[in-house]
């Protein structure tokens, strides 16, 4: 009796293997919903990776447009886990982790493939054990925000002496203002939603942004120069909660950081894409446009690199900007 008991217990087994129990990775994004976006795009073939490659055992749910709030409550679930994982900005990154503002050091790159070069070396793993230790969130990649550029309707900026007495709008930094006002014009901290109205006033007569931004926004309308310094490289971290992550199988992890370098060299190529060709994007919308020259740019970076980097050592630490110049310095050609 006691053998033909097992003898069925080992069918019903057979046919009906253990279920184990799908894990959920919510990823959450501040972009539209749209293909066109390079988050979304990204986060597309994010989710369609990882649920092949671990046969269902991780579901995805993208959570686009800021669903889960703005960039310190999406970083407060990040940390506390009840967000696996999201793609943010460095602006909100540094509501939890004051670090990252060392990327906002001006003029650090020649180049996007300077700047991805220094993101995939050990200073971005360095960076995210340090990351783990002080907030429970892992730093998996580095893709692009948008490189910063000058904007203004007075008149052409080719050297920082044509900045003096400019007003400049600048998000809410000490960094934006350091940079701004080390270049001789004054920065006005003004939140985005007011900014066109504010250009269009004459609040201000320029401000700086990136090409997506200056088209998302219709800037252009009100701004008739643009100079491509490319002061400042933004950002965009792909994070995941460190216990989530360590809580997957070796398959599973290995899934996801396959599916976030995936991502992130789309999220890279969508946006460098129009950031590279900015002059032809911004002289089609009206805009005359200049680029500096390699001597102009050193003129650039003497005057507004100093003082940003001094802020930096004394804000966020000595090590951090110290480690970031000698992964910039390695990765020059």
């Amino acid at each position: 009796m006691k053998l033909k008991f097992l003898a069925v217990a080992a069918m019903v087994a057979f046919a009906f293997p253990a279920v184990h129990a799908q894990k959920v990775l919510k990823y959450a994004h501040f972009q539209p919903a749209k293909e066109d976006q390079p988050k979304h795009a990204a986060a597309l073939v994010f989710k369609d990776y990882v649920e092949k490659a671990t046969n269902g055992s991780i579901k995805v749910e993208i959570y686009p447009a800021g669903q889960f709030g703005k960039d310190q409550p999406t970083m407060e679930a990040l940390k506390l886990g009840t967000l696996e994982m999201a793609v943010v900005h460095d602006g909100a990154i540094a509501t939890a982790y004051k670090p990252i503002n060392v990327l906002g050091i001006p003029y650090l790159f020649d180049s996007h493939e300077h700047a991805w070069a220094v993101y995939d070396s050990k200073w971005k793993d360095d960076l995210s054990a340090d990351m783990i230790r002080k907030t429970g969130i892992r730093l998996l990649g580095l893709a692009d925000n948008g490189v910063r550029h000058f904007t203004n309707s007075v008149r052409p900026i080719q050297t920082p002496a044509d900045m003096r007495g400019l007003k400049i709008r600048i998000q809410p930094s000490p960094v934006f203002r350091a940079l701004v006002e080390a270049l001789g014009a004054s920065p006005s901290a003004i939140p985005w939603a007011e900014l066109p109205t504010a250009l269009q006033q004459k609040v201000v007569d320029g401000q700086e942004n990136g090409v997506t931004n200056i088209l998302a926004a219709s800037l252009y309308q009100h701004q008739k120069y643009a100079t491509l310094d490319g002061h400042v490289w933004s950002i965009h971290g792909y994070l995941i909660n460190e216990r989530f992550y360590q809580g997957l199988s070796a398959a599973e992890r290995k899934a996801v950081d396959e599916a976030t370098a995936k991502a992130i060299a789309i999220h890279r190529k969508m946006t460098s894409d129009q950031d590279k060709n900015a002059r032809q994007i911004l002289e089609q919308h009206g805009m005359q446009v200049y680029t500096p020259t390699a001597a102009q740019i050193a003129e650039f970076r003497s005057l507004a690199q100093p003082p940003v980097r001094k802020w930096a050592e004394a804000e966020v630490g000595k090590n951090y900007v110290d480690a970031l110049f000698g992964a910039v310095e390695a990765f020059r050609k």
